[in-house]
């Protein structure tokens, strides 16, 4: 079997070129709502916004990677990095460097991608490391660059990569291509499609030693910010963490064919849906400030602890609802406290109360006009 950077024509891609039409209309149209939605946001909830969808995408694309890092800390860093007040909360190396990351590409939404700034990422992203020979540099190792599964003496080859001799020539003409394809470039292609093949052709050639998946997905995020000329306020790591066993199938198929009709339409459904993730978290922020603005003065501490906690977890909400026994165990309150106080809530409208007995859960009532 022939990897895709071994076929006689690579890496001229063939696609339909009528495929993504829709679909990258949508990104567009999307993008400017998107746009306009923060724009009428105060500079607080701004900064929060900007906040919570870089550290979700940091910590997603870390996750993809079997990496579990503290949002804490990531968004601490984040902030530092960011010019905004930050906590004195320590970031580890890892938080540290991928918020960097993340930080450069919101900063910079319209800097091209060079060999000097996927270095300087790669540095970044492997901020700590003791492991890695090759820091800040394409690998130079002899023996081949695969990505492997299974016990040893039963491991399945999924991707072999292009040998280190042949890489300055392989991401020359990655990088060229990316200026040629640009928005400014002389032959322009649609977002989705150029980020979708940007991202396919770095992981076929693998350049790093470790950290091509990050880097990967921070070019993509790159390509589509670029193609609206702003941060596209996306979800695509939280996206594709989502359909994790999907996406590696996905590049795993993708790497023995020069034809990408499947792959670009997989990723296109990927980053549409990662638009509607990144805009119902703006919109739940929005929700979660006028919901704690309504209860000010009306809660316990208690109560206002249980609801802070709920808040965290996001548009998804508390996995399962909120029990009574969770309500015990973040405030060590007796019984009867407990159904004062979750009844006391119902009744301001801050829950909605589902299930009866030991059944019974509650869920945050954002939208409530109460």
């Amino acid at each position: 079997m022939a990897w895709n950077w071994e076929l006689e024509r690579w890496p001229d891609f063939e696609w339909n070129r009528d495929l993504l039409r829709v679909r990258e209309q949508a990104f567009v149209e999307n993008a400017a709502i998107a746009v306009g939605t923060m724009r009428h946001l105060g500079k607080n909830d701004r900064e929060d916004v900007v906040i919570e969808l870089l550290s979700s995408n940091a910590l997603s694309t870390s996750a993809i990677e079997g990496e579990v890092l503290d949002r804490d800390s990531v968004q601490s860093s984040l902030r530092r990095q960011l010019g905004m007040s930050a906590s004195a909360f320590r970031s580890r190396p890892a938080e540290a460097g991928i918020a960097e990351m993340m930080a450069d590409l919101y900063r910079h939404p319209l800097a091209p991608i060079t060999k000097e700034r996927l270095f300087e990422w790669h540095r970044m992203v492997m901020n700590g490391r003791r492991d890695i020979a090759d820091i800040g540099g394409y690998r130079l190792h002899d023996e081949p660059m695969q990505i492997v599964s299974g016990a040893f003496g039963r491991q399945r080859v999924h991707f072999e990569a292009p040998p280190s001799d042949r890489l300055a020539a392989e991401m020359g003409s990655l990088l060229k291509w990316l200026d040629l394809t640009s928005p400014e470039g002389p032959e322009p292609l649609a977002a989705l499609t150029r980020a979708g093949i940007a991202h396919l052709w770095f992981e076929s050639i693998h350049p790093f030693e470790d950290g091509n998946g990050r880097i990967g997905r921070a070019i993509a995020e790159s390509a589509l910010a670029r193609a609206v000329s702003t941060p596209t306020f996306s979800a695509l790591s939280k996206s594709l963490l989502r359909h994790r066993k999907d996406y590696y199938a996905m590049l795993e198929a993708a790497s023995t064919t020069l034809v990408i009709d499947d792959w670009l339409s997989w990723f296109a459904d990927r980053a549409l849906e990662a638009q509607k993730s990144a805009d119902d978290l703006v919109r739940f922020l929005i929700e979660k400030t006028r919901f704690m603005d309504r209860l000010h003065g009306a809660l316990n501490e208690r109560q206002e602890k249980v609801l802070l906690r709920m808040l965290a977890e996001g548009p998804e909400g508390f996995t399962g609802g909120l029990s009574a026994g969770n309500y015990a165990t973040m405030t060590g309150a007796p019984p009867s406290t407990i159904t004062r106080d979750l009844s006391d809530l119902v009744e301001k409208g801050a829950l909605l109360r589902t299930g009866e007995r030991k059944a019974t859960r509650y869920r945050l009532n954002l939208t409530t006009d109460a």
